[in-house]
Order: structure tokens, then C-alpha cells, then sequence
């Protein structure tokens, strides 16, 4: 491996994109014709922009300063320069169609996460995770027990749904029952991460990558259930070092039911047939899944506006909150260090509770309340990444991965690329160069590419997902901490893939 190439796969371009549209976007971007600029100072400098707004990112919580901003700052300035090149050499066109196919991937992640947040947010509201949590709570299980019971539901369901919605949905239900212990929050979320990742590596649909491979038929349908074991040990080995981390305790012990308010059930029915939806629209019609998500809002919305009008007085405040009550729900500075928890250990008061309960439904508030710096977060990542790839850097890395490297060392370095460079990216890219491979090594790839997003927080939309949600409690350096365990897993499920599937080779 030469230095020039250990140069361009660290320093490339960073974190990842969205696995609903790089498909699209990718294709899209390759079509134009380019000027190679990987060596011109345009190169160098967006470069750095990138490898700055990222320390930035990664140090939000040192900082205090939010995520989005140095990262819209650097994907702005990289397009500046990119086009700013080209309007000199009369390819301006050229410039401004490869920013749209970004800016068009962007678009689908934010409708998408704008209809999975939504409807996360609907069945907060309805009391949801609420009731879950005083379900499991009700049962005695001990927070061990709990961070075992998340990681497999999180395992199981990305399976078949995205670890994006995957990691929201059991984030919720975390940061509902682990409220009065944060160690717990942190472990399970990372947990939820690892799990999410690991889940989705051995469905042909439960994630980009193995879709790409799919699609692409170099592996069979069947053949991707080989990785199921391998992906069970990526998930188990990191769990069961955490495991011993989690308190020897019990959470607090509910006294009464939580009966979920009028609409919970049904909102949950419409969330399973919105992913049934996006599926459809993209395995059957050919249209992208954001469609089918788009649709699948009009569910809710639909539902919204019969809840309003067949609304009762159970429906409607009892108590109505002042403003300094109205207050004291926002996050709270404690030490100096602000409680993101304050919220929900304040909504434990009667008045809190009894208003909370009875407020109307209203779906536009729940859209209001979207995490909007990781969404903007998003937009500075993909259009700085479409940026670095449309100079050239992803053609120089996939160039030199399987002609100079043997294929087993290659598609290793591929997942731990994963965990900087979004994976649906990085498999369409040795997709695209179609090296002459082994089933076994297909595999591999397939696998590898899929966990190696969680040795890092940022590493997949799933941990990005899940700093939103559990903000100030998981981060990218408590994430960090545990990498090592994390990447004991990968090795140990690439061992056990050699061991188990030698056939394929």
C-alpha cells in the first residue's frame, strides 16, 4: 500500500451519506463530465475545509458550537471553489447539474427523516414509548436486562426496516426508560448502533449496501443469510464486554399504568404500512422510497384531522400550563452542563402530566419539532461529500483498492473506510469497478462495508440519528470510547465468516 493511496483513503472525505439516494445521486454525478482536480489547489483546500468542519463536528460538545454550522460553512466554500473553476473554463453547467444531484439526494434524506421523525414524535405525543416503557418496567427487568432487550429488537427489526428509523425507534424507548440513569442511555444507544448496523448486513433489503448487491446480482438472495451468524457475532461480542459496564441496578419501580391516548395503535398501524409503502414503491414501481414515505405522511395527516374533528373532552387541556410552567419544560443548565432530561423528570409533576396528556393533535407540530441541526448536519455532508467525489477523489481511492491490495486486505479496509465514507457510496464504487472476486470475498465485502459504519458514532445515519435524539447523553467521544470493543466484534465476525461460509471461496 503506498503512502499516496493511505493519503487520499484518510483524508478523502469523511463520515457519510445517506443510504436512501446515493444510488441516484452517484449515478447521476458519474454521467458529467468532469475536470480531474484531485491534485489542483481546489482539491488541497476543500480538503481541509472538510477535515476542519469535521474536528468541529466532532468536538460539538467542547465547543458548544452546533454541528450544522462549520459543516454548511465548508460544503458552501467547496462548491464556491468547484464552480468558480469550471465557470473559467466555460463548464459551468457541468458545475451547477452536479450540485443539483447532491442537493437532490439531500432532498429525499430530509423528506425521509422529516416523515420518520414525524411520526416518532405522533406516537411520543399519543404516549407510545411512555406505555412501553411502564410495560418493560412493570416486568422487573434490570437495566442489563433492558440494554439486551433493545439490542436485539434493534437487530431484528433492521432486518427489514433502515437502521436510520431502526435506531430512532428504540432511541425513544432508551431515552424514555433509562431517564434517571445516562450511563445506561449512552451504552444501550451504542449498543442500538452496533445492533442497527449489524441487523441490516444480512438482509438483501435491510440495507444500501447489501441492496446495491442485490440488485447488481453478484450475490444470489439466499447466499446473504450466510452473514447471519457473522453479524450475530458483531453484535453479541461488543455487547457482552459492555454488558459488565451497565449498573447492577433496577429502574425505579412503576406504580400505576400509562394508558396510551386515543389514536396510539393506530398510528403505529400507519407508520408499519408507510415502510411497507416506501418498500413497495421502491422493490415493485421503481420509484424511490421517499415517495412511498411521502405517502405515507398523508396517512397521519389524514389521521390527524379526524382526531381533531372527533375530538372530546378527553382530548382537550384540563389544565392549561402558564408561562413560566411552559419554562421550566425546556432543557435546563445544571452546573453548568445543560440537562436534556430536565423535561421529562419535570413532566413527572401531576400538572405536567394531566396537560400533557389532553393536549390536541396537531401533525404540523410535530414536524416543528424535528431535530433541525442534524438535518442541516446532513445537508453540509452530502453536498461537501458530492463536492470531493465530483473532483475526483472517490475515482483516485476505488482505483487503487483492488489493483494494488489483496482482495481479503482490500474489502477489510473497505469497512473500516465505512466508518468515514458512507457505505452505500464505497460499495457502489466497487460495484462500479466490478473486480473479479470471489463469491466469498462478495460477501465480505458485503459484510464488512455493512458494520464497519459503527466503529464510529458518525460512522452511520444511525449513530448520526441517535446524537439527535439522546443529545448532550450519546456522543461522537462516548461512542469513541468503546471503538476498540467495536472493533473486536468486526474482526471476530470476519473470523467466524472465514470459518463458517469456506464454501464460497
Amino acid at each position: 500500500m503506498t503512502p499516496r493511496y493511505l493519503k487520499y483513503l484518510w483524508f478523502s472525505f469523511a463520515l457519510f451519506l445517506p443510504s436512501l439516494s446515493l444510488a441516484a445521486e452517484d449515478l447521476a454525478t458519474a454521467a458529467l463530465p468532469h475536470l480531474n482536480l484531485t491534485q489542483h489547489w481546489t482539491g488541497y483546500l476543500s480538503l481541509v475545509l472538510f477535515a476542519v468542519a469535521y474536528l468541529f463536528a466532532m468536538t460539538e460538545e467542547v465547543t458548544d458550537l452546533r454541528k450544522s454550522k462549520p459543516m454548511v460553512l465548508a460544503a458552501s466554500l467547496i462548491w464556491v471553489f468547484i464552480a468558480s473553476i469550471y465557470a473559467r473554463d466555460g463548464m459551468s453547467e457541468q458545475a451547477g447539474l452536479a450540485f443539483r444531484a447532491s442537493l437532490e439526494g439531500y432532498a429525499q434524506l430530509f423528506l425521509f427523516i422529516m416523515v420518520s421523525m414525524t411520526y416518532l414524535n405522533a406516537m411520543e405525543d399519543r404516549g407510545v414509548f411512555e406505555s412501553l416503557r411502564i410495560w418493560l418496567l412493570s416486568k422487573n427487568f434490570s437495566y442489563r436486562q433492558l440494554f439486551w432487550i433493545t439490542g436485539i429488537q434493534a437487530f431484528c427489526i433492521s432486518s427489514m426496516c433502515n437502521n436510520l428509523t431502526t435506531a430512532l425507534l428504540m432511541g425513544s424507548v432508551i431515552v424514555a426508560m433509562g431517564k434517571n440513569e445516562k450511563k445506561f442511555v449512552t451504552l444501550a444507544c451504542i449498543n442500538v448502533v452496533v445492533a442497527a448496523n449489524a441487523g441490516g448486513s444480512f438482509s438483501p433489503f435491510g440495507d444500501i449496501t447489501t441492496l446495491l448487491v442485490w440488485q447488481k446480482g453478484v450475490v444470489p438472495f439466499g447466499d446473504f443469510f450466510a452473514l447471519l451468524i457473522p453479524a450475530i457475532v458483531n453484535f453479541a461480542i461488543p455487547a457482552a464486554v459492555m454488558h459488565f459496564a451497565i449498573p447492577k441496578k433496577q429502574p425505579e419501580a412503576v406504580q400505576e399504568d400509562q394508558a396510551m391516548k386515543r389514536g396510539g395503535f393506530i398510528i403505529i398501524f400507519l407508520f408499519v404500512m408507510t415502510i411497507i409503502t416506501a418498500a413497495t414503491f421502491e422493490n415493485f414501481l421503481g420509484l424511490p422510497p421517499v415517495a412511498g414515505m411521502m405517502m405515507g405522511l398523508t396517512y397521519l395527516k389524514f389521521f390527524s384531522f379526524y382526531l381533531q374533528k372527533t375530538a372530546d373532552h378527553s382530548d382537550h387541556p384540563s389544565h392549561e400550563l402558564t408561562d413560566s410552567e411552559v419554562t421550566k419544560l425546556q432543557p435546563q443548565a445544571v452546573n453548568g452542563k445543560i440537562d436534556y432530561f430536565a423535561p421529562m423528570k419535570m413532566m413527572n409533576a401531576p400538572q405536567y402530566k394531566e396537560a400533557a396528556f389532553d393536549q390536541p393533535f396537531d401533525v404540523f407540530n410535530k414536524v416543528a419539532n424535528l431535530e433541525w441541526d442534524t438535518l442541516l448536519f446532513f445537508y453540509g455532508v452530502m453536498v461537501a461529500v458530492g463536492g470531493l467525489s465530483f473532483i475526483g477523489y472517490l475515482e483516485v481511492a476505488s482505483t487503487h483498492l483492488y489493483s494494488d491490495i489483496n482482495p481479503t486486505v482490500a474489502n477489510i479496509l473497505v469497512g473500516i473506510a465505512s466508518a468515514f465514507i458512507d457505505n452505500g457510496t464505497i460499495m457502489l464504487a466497487v460495484l462500479t469497478m466490478e473486480p473479479n472476486i470471489s463469491q466469498g470475498q462478495w460477501l465480505l465485502v458485503t459484510l464488512t462495508a455493512g458494520v464497519g459504519g459503527s466503529l464510529l458514532a458518525v460512522g452511520s445515519a444511525a449513530g448520526v440519528g441517535l446524537m439527535g435524539q439522546a443529545k448532550g447523553v450519546y456522543t461522537f467521544t462516548s461512542h469513541l470510547k468503546w471503538m476498540p470493543v467495536i472493533a473486536l466484534g468486526y474482526v471476530g465476525s470476519i473470523v467466524v465468516h472465514f470459518l463458517i461460509n469456506g464454501r464460497y471461496f
